[in-house]
């Protein structure tokens, strides 16, 4: 890799555009670049960093950094362009970080993303051509063709000569580090983690396994309980993950099964005994039981015989009386014709007596012929009244014609008047009517007029209101505004003061980090004999920098403000242009004036549509009125004339019906009363022909019941009816005496049975006594059944969780076997293994194997440079409690001893740490695939030689040109500038840096 060209803009401490041709100063092969402190030595390499990958070295890639130079003016993009050849190909790289910049239109700022662009020179068409702007793929393109990532790239071609001579000091750890970074053994890294995690996990599949294992031990214990066994023979102590585990758990479950076997058999055997005392106790038991029901029942077979006997006369008495009532069923048809004639004769009497209390005194004794001759000449009278009824009801119908034409003629009399009234005033309520409708009319019209007036209006005084506030609001914003720019102002002026304050107290700064025995950052010396001292007042870089921050602020607080003054002014010229120059008190009136007028002519043109309706309906009314007029006098004529007529009608029938009334108020009055003493008269006949015919049938019954009784065997009817019985007392008696028989049967046949006559001769059975004896016997088959139901359920559950603790045996066997293979290779390869001898990691191995090819490549520079005094090898001992493999020592040919490289001197770290630089560039270059690097660079730590270590150190260096390489070396110590004719100067100004190239002829 060449580089060839290098342009910045706006960089770093750049402020404006500086261009760097490595071409010319690679043609020297050697070339220094200088400058004084804060000048911008560093920035070159930190640009051409940024160019390939986008981010500058490491320790300065820190969170919040800005790559753009302070100095650059507003409008000046920030930019770095590359031109160089990698892999063949001669590429040019361009790159603009993320940066605000001034808006195109408007004030304030706005942010650019980044961008890149990387283009290729084509030799046949001698023309460059684009090949992407894309950030990844630029990236992609250009590690493939380098072969080194950014960290590698800082340490192979920036050569930082204070990181190596850390290195040389710093322990294993330190060192493997900064190794795989370089290298890139993340990988073998990742195998041991890997292979960790595959123990870990294995491991946990084994324990989890185990505990299974375990909880399978517990709920045996639990199912084989607190026996003799369990006590002479515990679980097992192993804990999960502990080699023989499985084997103590099925050892131990195979002794509890054959426990809980044997106590299953002693448990069947105690069941069948008592199964054999519980058969003879309920035999027993079943026994007293039979003789005890033996015994009752023969002692309520007595009492039941000795309760037949004493109501031996009861059934007589009960015999004789169903016998009589049988008999006296054939008096029963007699008995009941003669009870019901006897009722009917009772209720013809009661009816006659009735009757008999309605009639006048002179006709109580009256038979039923006079009174039939009397209802008769009643009837007569009542048919002559039908013609007088007619008559009254016509009189009634003239009655009430008449008053119908009263009412219609008070009717009428009130219409006639009603419209008179009404017709007289008719000319004054149709000229009202008239002038309200052209009222109306003429309110529409002033209506449109005015709405067309008002809407502009409202739109003025709106914008009139707007424009005055928004006058305020512009005050206040150019107020603001110019605050805003005072403290912008004043804050830029503080910052720049305390730069300028801390830019002159810098090398007061930089010697406050210095300690004895550590190499001047600058010089590279360890050695600090006059340190520069902070002044009274001195600024350091917080100071500046929370100073520069508050600049920031309060520009970006100017730049708001002078936005939203523009848009208040903006929105305030709009709101004029609508409003004019006119008050706004005097737009408010107007409005106010035009809307109130608006309102009433609105109202009063609304009322159009009514007023119209109501004229037309006083008109419709004016025409009906008239018609009513006219047809009310028609009627009065009709009516004078039909009234007339009817009253000379009605006097002819009331002369009629005061002859056909009698004494009574009206006709219907003297027929209702005819009617009634008419039908009194039919009822009181009626009544006295039913008690003649009731009586003769009375008196034909008693002779039927004489006869019958007689027949019978009763000496009177009397004693015939009280020996009648209906059905139910006759079913009752036959009841009785049946269930008597067969009470006297079961006594019977019940004494005839010889067993229970002979339990009744026996001793008193003890049912209860037996019952005690039969329950004992049950518990104890019952606690007997348990016991071996217990022992069953014990023997079935042991052998199911044995068969379950076998099974999982069998399945954890390959998991154990493979954590055991997984478990030897992590501890092999992470250094924990008593096979691995020297307690060496798999990732500090190959970083041993790099550093011994480090080592050796550098011996070759070291052995020049320190006049062959010098070798640098690779020990892999390990020292203290850190890892092995990483140790780096240095042997002295003078004595013959090898040392470690920490107590190598100032200048004899710097011959060491540029050996190692130089050989670890060779090594990543062959382990990057080759790749070829024509242009490398040192920083620091000349300024620890003498003249004649200096000369043998640039003897080295120049025999790099050999394999046509430049190399750039980075110093400020002033004799190199007479050494190397070839430089690059950084020049520090005010307004920024720039670049001054200088060759042996000529410089610029």
């Amino acid at each position: 890799m060449r580089l060839h060209r290098l342009r910045v803009t706006a960089f770093g401490p750049f402020g404006g555009t500086q261009e760097v041709d490595f071409d010319a100063l690679s043609a020297g092969g050697l070339f220094l670049l200088h400058g004084v402190t804060g000048a911008g030595k560093t920035s070159v390499l930190d640009a051409v960093c940024y160019a390939l990958y986008g981010a500058v070295p490491g320790a300065r890639q820190s969170p919040g950094a800005v790559l753009r130079s302070d100095h650059a003016a507003p409008d000046t993009v920030t930019e770095v362009l590359l031109d160089l050849t990698v892999g063949g190909r001669r590429l040019e790289i361009t790159r603009r970080p993320q940066q605000n910049r001034p808006k195109k239109r408007g004030s304030g700022f706005t942010t650019d993303k980044a961008q890149t662009w990387l283009r290729e020179y084509d030799t046949g068409a001698a023309e460059w051509r684009a090949l992407s702007r894309s950030h990844q793929e630029v990236g992609e393109e250009i590690g493939q063709l380098v072969g080194m990532s950014r960290e590698q790239f800082c340490q192979v071609v920036l050569l930082p000569q204070g990181d190596f001579a850390k290195f040389l000091r710093s322990d294993a750890e330190a060192r493997g580090k900064l190794l795989g970074r370089l290298f890139d053994t993340g990988r073998f890294a990742a195998v041991e983690e890997r292979l960790a995690e595959l123990r870990r996990a294995a491991e946990q599949q084994v324990k989890a396994g185990d505990e299974r294992l375990l909880n399978l031990a517990q709920r045996m214990a639990q199912a084989a309980g607190d026996g003799p066994d369990a006590r002479d023979w515990p679980l097992p102590g192993h804990r999960p993950g502990e080699p023989g585990l499985a084997e103590g758990v099925l050892e131990w479950a195979a002794v509890a099964r054959a426990g809980a076997r044997e106590r299953l058999a002693v448990a069947e055997c105690a069941l069948a005994a008592a199964e054999s005392r519980q058969a003879a106790a309920r035999t027993a038991l079943d026994d007293e039981r039979r003789l005890d029901e033996l015994q009752r029942r023969y002692a309520d077979t007595c009492r039941r015989a000795d309760e037949l006997a004493a109501a031996e006369p009861r059934r007589a008495a009960v015999r004789e009386r169903l016998a009589r009532a049988r008999k006296a069923d054939l008096v029963a048809p007699a008995l009941a014709l003669r009870a019901e004639a006897e009722r009917e004769h009772e209720t013809a009497a009661t009816a006659r007596e009735r009757s008999r209390a309605s009639l006048p005194a002179d006709l109580a004794e009256a038979g039923a012929e006079q009174l039939g001759a009397l209802e008769r000449q009643m009837r007569q009278e009542l048919g002559a009244l039908d013609a007088a009824r007619r008559a009254e009801a016509r009189s009634a119908e003239i009655t009430a014609e008449r008053a119908e034409l009263d009412r219609q003629a008070r009717a009428d009399e009130h219409l006639l008047l009603d419209a008179a009234g009404w017709l007289a005033a008719w000319e004054g309520d149709r000229r009202r009517h008239q002038e309200r409708v052209e009222a109306a009319h003429q309110a529409a019209a002033r209506t449109e007029q005015l709405a067309g007036r008002l809407e502009p209006a409202r739109r003025r005084l709106a914008a009139a209101r707007e424009r005055d506030a928004l006058q305020v609001r512009v005050a206040a914003a150019e107020e603001r505004q110019g605050t805003a720019r005072e403290r912008a102002n004043t804050a830029h002026e503080h910052w720049l003061s305390l730069r300028e304050e801390r830019l002159r107290g810098i090398a007061a700064e930089l010697a406050a980090g210095l300690r004895d025995g550590e190499a001047c950052a600058v010089c590279g010396s360890p050695e600090h004999p006059e340190p520069a001292r902070a002044t009274t007042g001195h600024v350091d870089r917080t100071t500046e920098e929370a100073a520069h921050d508050a600049y920031r602020q309060a520009e970006a607080a100017r730049a708001e403000a002078e936005r939203a003054l523009a848009s208040v002014r903006e929105r305030l010229a709009a709101a004029s242009a609508e409003a004019g120059t006119e008050p706004l008190a005097v737009l408010d009136g107007q409005v106010r004036e035009w809307e109130a007028e608006y309102g009433e002519s609105r109202a009063l043109a609304a009322g159009l549509h009514a007023a119209r309706e109501a004229f037309e309906s006083a008109e419709r009314e004016h025409a009906r009125r008239l018609e009513q007029q006219r047809e009310a006098d028609k009627r009065v004529s009709a009516r004078t004339a039909r009234r007339e007529e009817i009253e000379r009608e009605q006097a002819a029938l009331e002369r009629e019906l005061a002859v056909a009334r009698g004494g009574a108020r009206s006709v219907a009055e003297q027929a209702a009363l005819l009617d009634h003493r008419a039908g009194l008269l039919a009822r009181a006949a009626e009544a006295v022909r039913e008690v003649e015919v009731s009586a003769q049938r009375l008196k034909e019954a008693d002779g039927r019941l004489s006869e019958a009784a007689f027949r019978a065997g009763f000496d009177t009817p009397r004693a015939a009816a009280e020996a009648f019985l209906d059905d139910r007392g006759q079913s009752e008696l036959q009841h009785r005496l049946d269930e008597w028989q067969r009470e006297e049967a079961a006594v019977a046949d019940r004494l005839a049975d010889p067993g229970t006559v002979a339990a009744g001769a026996r001793p008193a059975a003890r049912p209860q006594e037996a019952e005690a004896a039969h329950a004992r016997v049950e518990r104890a088959l019952r606690e007997a059944a348990s016991v071996l139901a217990a022992a069953r359920a014990r023997c079935a559950e042991l052998g199911r969780l044995g068969r379950e603790a076998a099974a999982e045996t069998r399945r954890i066997g390959p998991l154990r076997e493979e954590y055991d293979r997984v478990a030897r290779l992590a501890g092999l390869t992470a250094g924990t293994s008593a096979d691995n001898e020297r307690k060496m990691r798999l990732e500090s191995y190959v970083l041993a194997a790099r550093l011994e090819q480090v080592a050796a490549a550098a011996t070759a520079r070291l052995g020049r440079m320190s006049g062959g005094r010098y070798t640098l090898v690779h020990s892999d001992a390990r020292g203290g409690r850190g890892r092995s493999g990483l140790g780096l020592h240095v042997v002295d040919a003078w004595t013959g001893r090898e040392r470690d490289t920490a107590t190598l001197s100032g200048g004899e770290t710097f011959f060491a740490s540029l050996a190692l630089a130089l050989g670890l560039a060779d090594v990543v270059t062959d382990e990057a695939g080759g790749v070829r690097l024509d242009t490398l660079f040192i920083d620091e730590g000349f300024g620890s030689l003498d003249d004649q270590a200096l000369d043998e150190v640039l003897d080295v260096l120049d025999s790099l040109r050999e394999r046509d390489r430049s190399v750039g070396i980075v110093s400020h110590v002033g004799d190199l500038r007479r050494r190397i004719p070839t430089q690059l100067e950084v020049v520090k100004e005010r307004d920024g840096s720039r670049v001054r190239h200088r060759t042996a002829g000529a410089g610029d």
